[in-house]
């Protein structure tokens, strides 16, 4: 099919699925999760001839992204099973009043539609943003990398094969046929078609959605996540969060790009982190994080290299970590507001006016004290899952769960009343 006719078969069946009751919906999730797990072999054999085709092409760490197991498949299907499980989006009275003339007006919540995703090497997005979909009472249009093509059309095919069994059409999940730029740019611009666009993944990816797109457009994804460790920063807690938030998955939009750390514990924090995140990994076999620093960072690290002009605004998705020593939260907080894209920052901290300080003056999607940034994502916030992290303020905001996946319309009942 080609992209317009996959457009159009999606936008029928989203007709379709607006009629349903959430029991109509939570069972077809359900379906979908356990078709997803009886088709096991098969998406693993067209996720073998994925990552087949990608080695030596792609880095390691973006290689993680592509692969899929039988852990991963498992995961994926619970997440379907935890969106089922969350209370319905749609039909939720949002607001009641009656006007002085007895008008009353009603503002409900309503499915979007059409919504289309747009996405990279994560076979994994193509479930979460079906299950989002399909719970919120709106069809969606899935266009993958094209390193991810077959694992993706193979979990496409189990998600339709289960809303089939549930008496739902199997076109309100349909991924392109093609990974090609212009069946991107034809996603951009199909205005009557897509009421909702979400691009995930990389910077160059988001620019060009929000540049070329003529439907309306979320800005997800970018991630310059910083930790901030305080002068009053608890060294062992700090180097537990900063150790999880750039290793623990570095390809991911929510690890961390960037560290700086207060003057007064830079000389004592500085070598324990470069001992945890370059000397111990060697040990144990693991990639060492590369440290590029600043003049004052780089006098007390060993194996660190000079910052260039660009590390503190880019987004690594690597084994790389840019670092820099300021002199006080305000310096912090100016520093993340001149490099951040938005999306994550941590302090670590024992001292209560600096974690206020930071909080009210640092303006991302999620901020947080004392915790890593890597926990900025739709299931640990109990979202189920997400559709991605906008970076953006109007409509959505950080993890995009069924609550941003939805719009709202008024119902106005009168009793012959004119104006």
């Amino acid at each position: 099919m080609t992209t317009l006719e996959i457009l159009r078969s999606v936008k029928d069946a989203s007709r379709a699925l607006a009629g349903t009751c959430a029991a109509d919906r939570t069972r077809a999730l359900l379906k979908m999760a356990d078709a997803l797990e009886e088709e096991k072999e098969t998406i693993l054999a067209a996720n073998g001839r994925d990552m087949a085709a990608a080695k030596g092409t792609v880095s390691e760490v973006m290689l993680d992204r592509l692969e899929l197991d039988g852990e991963r498949i498992a995961a994926m299907a619970a997440g379907i099973r935890a969106v089922a499980a969350l209370p319905d989006p749609v039909g939720r009275e949002l607001r009641r009043f009656v006007r002085p003339d007895g008008l009353e007006i009603r503002k409900v919540t309503v499915p979007m539609g059409v919504i289309g995703i747009i996405y990279e090497s994560r076979p994994n997005v193509t479930s979460d943003a079906a299950a989002l979909a399909v719970k919120s009472g709106s069809g969606c249009v899935l266009r993958c990398g094209k390193e991810a093509h077959e694992s993706c059309a193979a979990i496409t095919a189990a998600l339709r094969a289960g809303l089939g069994k549930a008496g739902l059409p199997g076109t309100l999940v349909m991924l392109t046929e093609d990974a090609s730029r212009a069946s991107a740019e034809a996603l951009m611009r199909a205005n009557g078609y897509i009421d909702l666009l979400i691009p995930r993944g990389g910077a160059g990816l988001i620019r060009a959605c929000v540049e070329k797109a003529t439907v309306p457009c979320i800005e997800t994804g970018t991630g310059i996540c910083h930790i901030y460790v305080d002068r009053s920063a608890d060294l062992e807690k700090a180097l537990r969060i900063l150790v999880n938030a750039k290793t623990s998955r570095p390809s991911v939009c929510n690890a961390a790009e960037v560290c700086l750390v207060h003057r007064d514990a830079a000389a004592r924090f500085l070598p324990m982190a470069e001992r945890a995140l370059v000397a111990d990994r060697l040990e144990q076999g693991l990639p060492p994080v590369e440290l590029r620093a600043d003049p004052e960072a780089l006098a007390l690290l060993q194996s660190a290299v000079p910052a260039g002009k660009n590390d503190f605004d880019t987004e690594f998705l690597d084994y790389i970590l840019a670092v820099r020593v300021v002199g006080s939260v305000e310096e912090a907080a100016a520093h993340i507001r001149a490099h951040s894209t938005g999306h994550s920052e941590a302090i670590v901290t024992e001292d209560r006016a600096a974690a206020d300080y930071f909080t009210a003056h640092t303006d991302s999607a999620a901020l947080y004290v004392n915790a890593s940034t890597r926990f900025t994502d739709g299931g640990e916030f109990g979202l189920g899952c997400e559709m991605g992290i906008s970076t953006q303020k109007l409509h959505a905001r950080g993890p995009m769960g069924l609550d941003e996946l939805v719009t709202y319309k008024y119902i106005v009942t009168g009793s012959g009343h004119i104006r």
